[in-house]
């Protein structure tokens, strides 16, 4: 049986703004309905095999949860032989809780607005003029009422930031925000009336890849981001592993271009010297002695434009030596690829070839590269899928 449950508990009391139908459910009748939430509509008796469950076990557990609502039956489907009873599929209603995700960066406040299946329903951004707590919660408390005018219920609220959290509740450290020990969950649930997870960024994207990426497939696997800075997140065996450490950036000084430039700790080519967007725009802006933006130097790069090119190119080389040591560390051949700049791996993805290569052993499995979505809708949707965990599993 597929373990779903948290790595750690979050603070009591942090997400308990509002009863949910699901907190009270524990054991083999928590499992049903999860795995009905990530994997339906299920059969019967494939739901049956896949939590390990006798038909007269599973009969008994689906009952109340059906009486409460909780799951429904979904349209009969006749047997492939023409046989016996047609089968009703167990599902959720999907549409019956919505959950806002909010990215927090350094400029500006992303929000994915999105049903209990983390399905993106809207997506808002607005600009953040300064690093102000109070600023932050009143732009997120606009952002919610917003979204409480499009759907009946909003159930809960996600918020990550790149950096320390505690808790699910205090960011203990940011530096994009400038922020020490800010109990930011406190704050919000007190403006918007919510239950509020806080969570690391890359946290809380490795935790939506468990439960509806990645995750769905295969029980280990490692996470990588690129763009404002490079993060690493990982999954073994179904349970995401973290630790205080989490959010600190320690990946990104991982060595991966020999004799490259130092970041600012002087570690000569490591990662987040050598793979942030300010280390590429870096890059170009000595080759050519004017900066541009990221964007524009990845445009340019997919046009064939010579200098451009190569900084993405010894990027992207460099980004397949991560990839490679992150999949021989984490004895998983499954890397999911994320953050602002992935357009790496899709201009440049003989590079990543050949940087994994450089550090893979020939006999290994090859890498099974999962790219995700450009932009930071997905950062907000996996701050909603945090929301979603708390609001199913009550932690």
């Amino acid at each position: 049986m597929r373990d779903y449950s948290f790595a750690t508990k979050r603070k009591a009391g942090t997400v308990a703004g509002r009863s949910s139908p699901w907190m009270p459910l524990e054991g083999s009748s928590q499992a049903v309905a999860l795995e009905v939430l990530l994997h339906g509509p299920l059969s019967r008796s494939e739901l049956a095999r896949r939590v390990n469950l006798s038909h007269a076990s599973l009969s008994r557990l689906t009952k109340p949860l059906l009486s409460s609502g909780l799951l429904v039956e979904g349209a009969a489907a006749p047997s492939p032989n023409g046989l016996g009873r047609p089968k009703q599929p167990l599902d959720v209603v999907e549409n019956a809780h919505h959950f806002l995700g909010v990215k927090v960066t350094g400029d500006r406040v992303h929000a994915a607005l999105t049903t209990m299946r983390a399905r993106v329903v809207s997506r808002y951004s607005e600009p953040l003029p300064d690093h102000d707590v109070a600023t932050v919660v009143g732009l997120v408390h606009d952002l919610v009422a917003r979204a409480r005018r499009e759907v009946e219920d909003v159930a809960g609220l996600g918020i990550s930031v790149g950096g320390q959290v505690r808790d699910g509740s205090v960011v203990t450290h940011a530096t994009f925000l400038q922020w020490q020990d800010i109990p930011l969950a406190e704050h919000l649930a007190k403006a918007t009336g919510l239950p509020v997870v806080v969570e690391n960024d890359v946290t809380a994207l490795t935790e939506a890849e468990r439960w509806f990426g990645a995750g769905r497939h295969t029980d280990t696997f490692t996470v990588v981001t690129v763009g404002a800075g490079v993060g690493y997140g990982l999954v073994a065996h179904g349970r995401l592993v973290t630790s205080e450490d989490a959010g600190i950036g320690l990946v990104g000084h991982t060595m991966v271009a020999p004799g490259g430039p130092r970041c600012a700790a002087g570690h000569s080519g490591c990662a987040g010297a050598v793979l942030s967007s300010d280390a590429i725009c870096a890059a170009v802006a000595t080759a050519t002695g004017r900066w541009v933006g990221i964007e524009e130097i990845l445009r340019r790069a997919a046009a064939g434009e010579e200098v451009p090119g190569r900084a993405v190119r010894d990027a992207a080389r460099a980004l397949g030596r991560l990839i490679g040591t992150a999949a021989s560390f984490s004895l998983s051949s499954t890397v999911v690829l994320g953050g602002e700049t992935v357009g790496l791996a899709q201009i440049a993805r003989d590079a990543v070839d050949a940087g994994i290569r450089d550090v893979r052993h020939d006999e290994a499995h090859p890498v099974t590269l999962e790219i995700r979505g450009v932009g930071f809708e997905e950062w907000a949707r996996a701050a909603a899928v945090v929301a979603v965990q708390a609001f199913v599993a009550g932690e």
